[in-house]
């Protein structure tokens, strides 16, 4: 089926070989390259991986398309995007060390695409070098028409806060609404829409630098919980045969550049692999926690993790504060107060977070840099120090985190914004000395 075409549907699984096709007999089969394909289609393979990566982590998918991609780019021409930044990036903006808070970005008033409508908020280690990652926040009001997009710095975990939006790829499309998340691979070309009776979509995106988003390891938990792999959804394939002025826009190495085409480049009418865009319900998140005391480390809420060459340190984790039961007894129950050699880009898209009673608004966002203490505000701690230890059922609430261990470097933007909450750090001057000696 076409673009216009698509049916919704989706494929299950996590890092499955998939094989799909929007005509029937579009994919060869037995084989990868056949001298003539069916439909006069061209054959070309998307690596996200090097030939050589053992099994477990060689990534490649066989494309089916109306042209080859080298028809999708021609010459280029550089583009300023001031607003999109890219590890290293160290502005000086005057901005002291602390903890940050900013209040939702406002929807935009002109008309605003998605790739016009990102801001980044921090960037981390160096794209360069395939290492580290970017948490940036979008507001749009305007459908990518004509205008396409492919990133070669990273792959991007998409999270709607406001507004559900559809993900065009090269290889099928996802409607991703609030409670939702999508990642589409290194490379790959999008354009993004905004979903049926939708006026203006927020959210937020993380730019992952470094090797792409698994499943952690579950350890002692075993088979189960958590992000289950048949949750994760993989479009079918749908493609766009159009013959109109269209233009290509490329991140790559942290500049931005467009081609004029005459076509669409979401011409993949059949494919099969397992390098390939894939959506996932944050409802369907099977939480584990502590049943009979003491609060559990965040990492038992990891979704995503993006792995590092040391063990158990993430170039990014993606955690996420479900809905949940909290039960355990003699227990302060919020968050504890911390300090982290991982740095914490933290984000609310609906709901309250338990360890804060005010500020943290859906659409908000916090920074909690390595070494920082941070923790429930007064108001928290007090109610949490205070409450009845009957079974709570934390409901309608979804925050999470883009952790990594990098120091996350603040853009000049998040650090002149007027939705800087400057205020932010006085959350915790009512925390007063309770210290008393007496036996």
């Amino acid at each position: 089926m076409t673009l216009a075409e698509h049916p919704g549907t989706y494929m299950p699984g996590f890092g499955n070989d998939f094989e799909t096709e929007a005509l029937p007999g579009a994919l060869p089969q037995g084989q990868n390259s056949p001298q003539r394909c069916a439909y006069g289609l061209y054959a070309e393979q998307l690596s996200g991986s090097p030939f050589t990566a053992p099994r477990g982590t060689n990534e490649r998918s066989w494309l089916y398309r109306i042209r080859p991609s080298v028809r999708h780019s021609g010459r280029f021409k550089p583009v300023d995007r001031p607003w999109w930044r890219t590890a290293p990036a160290i502005d000086d903006h005057g901005l002291p060390l602390g903890q940050l808070r900013w209040a939702p970005l406002p929807m935009p008033v002109e008309p605003t695409s998605f790739i016009d409508g990102i801001r980044t908020m921090t960037t981390a280690g160096d794209a360069l070098n395939q290492a580290g990652m970017a948490a940036h926040t979008y507001a749009f009001n305007a459908d990518m028409v004509d205008d396409y997009f492919s990133n070669a710095d990273g792959e991007m975990l998409i999270v709607p806060q406001e507004g559900a939006i559809g993900v065009a790829t090269e290889l099928g499309v996802m409607d991703v609404a609030p409670a939702e998340i999508c990642v589409v691979p290194r490379g790959m070309v999008i354009k993004v829409t905004r979903g049926a009776g939708v006026d203006a979509a927020r959210g937020y995106v993380c730019e992952n630098y470094g090797a792409k988003f698994t499943l952690p390891d579950r350890g002692p938990i075993g088979a189960n919980c958590l992000a289950n792999p048949r949750d994760f959804k993989t479009p079918v394939a749908a493609y766009e045969d159009k013959e109109t002025p269209c233009r290509h826009h490329i991140k790559w190495c942290g500049g931005f550049h467009v081609t004029e085409l005459g076509h669409s480049p979401l011409d993949v009418v059949a494919w099969h692999g397992n390098y390939a865009p894939y959506k996932y319900d944050l409802r369907t998140f099977s939480p584990v926690g502590a049943i009979l005391f003491d609060h559990p480390d965040p990492s038992i809420f990891t979704v995503l993790t993006a792995p590092t060459e040391e063990a158990g340190t993430a170039n990014v984790d993606f955690v996420i504060f479900p809905p949940r039961w909290a039960v355990a007894e003699n227990t302060f129950r919020p968050p504890w107060f911390h300090r982290n050699i991982m740095s914490e880009f933290m984000g609310l898209v609906y709901g309250r977070y338990d360890a804060k009673e005010e500020g943290f608004v859906p659409g908000g966002m916090s920074l909690h840099n390595m070494m920082l203490p941070h923790g429930p505000d007064a108001q928290a701690f007090e109610k949490a120090s205070t409450a009845d230890l009957a079974p709570v059922k934390l409901d309608n609430t979804l925050a999470f985190m883009f952790e990594t261990r990098f120091p996350q470097q603040v853009t000049r933007f998040a650090a002149t914004t007027e939705m800087l909450q400057d205020d932010y750090p006085d959350c915790w001057t009512g925390l007063e000395r309770r210290f008393d000696g007496t036996p």
